[in-house]
């Protein structure tokens, strides 16, 4: 008799909802990202800059990295990654934004949520 094997693959989904309370901080910080990135070719550097300059959620999703998230984790390594951020109309009160409703089982143990603020 065999034993199945088990996936050494983990797949962790995270929403997260941001108050952007100054935007000028927020794009500063991506500007300066995006000047402290020697890889960055000139003209891609431009793009983003434009980008970044006239939108908070672009500017966020030039400096949140997901790699950030686990690079302290032991015994882990990043296999792939994707994100993006817009601008949304948020009402912490409507039963839209009640977090893993539509992902899966509200009982499950393996859910785990945090309510910051």
């Amino acid at each position: 008799m065999s034993t199945p094997e088990t996936s050494r693959f983990v797949r962790i989904r995270v929403d997260l909802v941001l108050a952007v309370d100054d935007d000028e901080a927020v794009t500063g910080a991506a500007l300066q990202a995006l000047a402290d990135d020697a890889d960055l070719p000139d003209a891609e550097r431009a793009q983003a800059e434009r980008a970044v300059a006239e939108d908070a959620a672009e500017a966020l999703a030039h400096i949140v990295d997901p790699f950030d998230l686990v690079s302290a984790v032991p015994g882990v390594e990043l296999q792939q990654a994707s994100w993006s951020s817009e601008l949304i109309d948020y009402d912490p009160d409507s039963s839209e934004w009640d977090l893993g409703e539509d992902d899966g089982d509200e009982n499950d143990p393996e859910d785990e949520e945090l309510t910051v603020g």
